[in-house]
């Protein structure tokens, strides 16, 4: 089922992860085994059954949901299937199809609080947590953002400040406020597509790439953040590097003494009640990856998006300071963003780990590579959460597709 250039992939239907029977059988027949060492993890369509398998591949760390009862999402089912949008390349497209189209795996939506419309696909079930890939790096932002509100980091604090070990670094003279925006100039590039680009290296540090026989690199993710190198001045302009998130999560586990896995847990995931337990991969000292490694079942990240949506209280209580929800929902400086070049996203800017749109409805964004999500759009008092396993990494192969199917929803459910 390998594709190419002129070769359309094959549709979300073809690709059903249950009727190929990946990983099915005692053991596995040869054919339908997906493994990490091989690599055939990160390949379409075996990559379907992965994304909603991770633990079964690669090394995790549970975020304890706590003992306490799980939160309740009230129910009021629509069927919006039926909603009407156009993409961004002018053909028309109904909610269900927007669902075929981008190869969801799971969707929900909130709409002042109520769970109108969850649909599973492919491996994915309610129980199951699916990985939000760059997902997590809004995890990480507002696990930050609460420590900025306690006053245990300065956000104008040079990074060094809290991780010396980083001096020598690309980051020796970037500032907490720069890395948490996206706005440090470092030599490092990130392009999926590119075996030699340097978010590999990143993938092989941090657990999420097998090491080849003859690699010398870091094989963990402290090792390879000390490496990273300058490149032009920081605070100049935004360009989306994962290790930004990662020397953030640094940042946080060093000034709270807790492991990531334990800070989500503690600030977040018990208070929240979450449905279930959380998981982070970690790299081969035990890391999580700050940048992309949370896993978690869909109503659980409906849940976290609806906390924002609330101005970070949710389950009788507020878990986040208001004033971080409402820093990160004002966004970042459009002029920073702009030469990005992200053509999907005209107008955007970027805020602490969230991507916001600054469109009609103010609605921002947590974003993951093959098309995870949560999408926050305050006027309309929706959230969307969605896990999906697109055959494309980079999101401007969904966003032309989703964005207008979003906003349609939200304008038919304010018309409701």
């Amino acid at each position: 089922m390998s594709t190419t250039a002129s070769q359309p992939p094959a549709t979300a239907t073809e690709t059903d992860p249950e009727p190929l029977g990946w990983m099915r059988g005692f053991p596995p027949v040869p054919d339908r085994t997906i493994t990490f060492q091989n690599g055939s993890f990160r390949s379409f369509p075996e990559l379907r059954w992965a994304w909603s398998n991770i633990r079964q591949l690669v090394p995790t760390v549970n975020v304890w949901r706590g003992a306490g009862p799980a939160s309740v999402l009230p129910r009021a089912d629509q069927d919006v299937g039926g909603i009407a949008s156009t993409t961004m390349d002018g053909r028309p497209m109904t909610f269900a199809q927007m669902m075929e189209e981008t190869y969801t795996d799971g969707i929900a939506v909130l709409h002042r609080g109520k769970l109108i419309y969850e649909r599973y696909f492919g491996a994915l079930k309610p129980h199951k947590p699916h990985i939000g890939m760059s997902v997590t790096k809004s995890f990480t932002g507002v696990l930050a953002g609460l420590l900025v509100s306690e006053g245990k980091i300065d956000p104008q604090a040079p990074v060094t400040d809290y991780v010396p070990e980083l001096k020598a670094s690309g980051f020796g003279d970037a500032r907490v406020h720069e890395v948490m925006d996206m706005i440090t100039g470092l030599a490092y590039t990130e392009i999926y597509t590119d075996k030699n680009s340097d978010v590999w290296g990143l993938r092989r540090a941090n657990g999420m790439a097998p090491i080849p026989p003859d690699y010398e690199g870091p094989t963990n993710i402290f090792d390879f953040l000390i490496a990273q190198q300058k490149q032009g001045e920081h605070g100049k302009a935004f360009a989306y590097k994962t290790v930004n998130t990662d020397v953030l999560a640094w940042i946080c586990r060093r000034v709270s003494g807790l492991t990531l896995a334990e800070l989500l847990s503690e600030r977040i995931w018990q208070p929240m009640g979450a449905e279930e337990d959380a998981h982070y991969h970690v790299d081969r000292i035990g890391t999580e990856s700050g940048g992309g490694g949370l896993s978690t079942t869909l109503r659980d990240l409906a849940r976290f998006g609806e906390t924002m949506r609330n101005h970070g209280r949710f389950n009788g209580r507020q878990i986040v300071p208001s004033q971080v929800v409402e820093d990160i929902a004002c966004g970042g400086d459009p002029d920073k963003f702009k030469p990005a070049g992200y053509t999907t996203l005209p107008g955007a800017s970027y805020r602490n780990q969230w991507w916001v749109t600054h469109n009609e409805h103010g609605a921002y964004m947590a974003r993951g590579v093959y098309g995870q999500g949560i999408y926050i759009d305050p006027k309309a008092e929706m959230v969307i959460a969605r896990y999906a396993s697109h055959p494309v990494a980079g999101n401007a192969a969904n966003d032309p597709v989703t964005l207008p199917a979003y906003m349609a929803l939200a304008k038919a459910l304010m018309a409701r």
